[in-house]
């Protein structure tokens, strides 16, 4: 069975990529975002808990995470496996669910600068939601939707600076997570900075690996 974790900056792909494993193998993408929201929607007794930090601003405690991670997991669609995305985010989490034997993260690396143009000069159209990038792939009108015609804009946190934050964060909390389960030799490195199909074939690659050795 898949346990896995994807991990990598923002703007390297893990969606993308998170969605295409969950359609081509029997894994459930748990997304942190998306478990958020549905305790909190649903009003779980571990949704009201991490409300009250959030709408105060604060961070919600790791016990609460965890917890709420864990309980995410006993639910059917992970009996075949999952994929954990934006969890866990620092080593206390990592160390915390040992005892769910992770056997598998996936890397995702990539060159800063491509960062950069990906996230930086990325715009989305208000009215139809089509993404744009208008550098990598130059378009007539950088204020105008192709498809639609609608007014494109920059979200808040795609700036420079921002992008930089978010950067320095992950490298100073979650760089050691990496570590951690590198020391397990587990982490299988990739290139995410290639075409999408091309991302996904290494990542292909060294899932069927892994299902193969687990099956044996």
């Amino acid at each position: 069975m898949l346990k896995m974790l994807i991990m990598g900056p923002a703007g390297s792909g893990k969606g993308t990529m998170s969605d295409l494993i969950a359609q081509n193998y029997p894994v459930a993408h748990i997304s942190s975002g998306d478990m958020f929201r549905d305790e909190i929607k649903h009003q779980t007794l571990l949704g009201k808990k991490a409300q009250s930090y959030i709408t105060q601003g604060l961070l919600v405690p790791d016990d609460v995470t965890i917890a709420m991670v864990k309980n995410r997991l006993q639910k059917d669609d992970c009996q075949q496996g999952y994929l954990l995305d934006g969890f866990p985010r620092s080593l206390a989490q990592a160390k915390a669910i040992e005892d769910l034997g992770i056997n598998m993260v996936l890397n995702l690396t990539i060159d800063e600068q491509l960062l950069v143009d990906r996230i930086v000069y990325r715009r989305l159209c208000k009215d139809c939601g089509a993404i744009y990038n208008i550098k990598l792939n130059p378009i007539a009108d950088n204020e105008v939707c192709q498809k639609c015609g609608g007014h494109l804009h920059q979200r808040d946190d795609d700036t420079y600076e921002k992008l930089m934050v978010r950067l320095n964060s992950y490298r100073e909390e979650t760089q050691p997570v990496i570590d951690f389960y590198r020391n397990k030799n587990i982490v299988h490195d990739i290139d995410a900075g290639q075409a999408v199909e091309d991302v996904y074939k290494q990542i292909s690659k060294v899932l069927t690996e892994k299902s193969e050795e687990i099956t044996e």
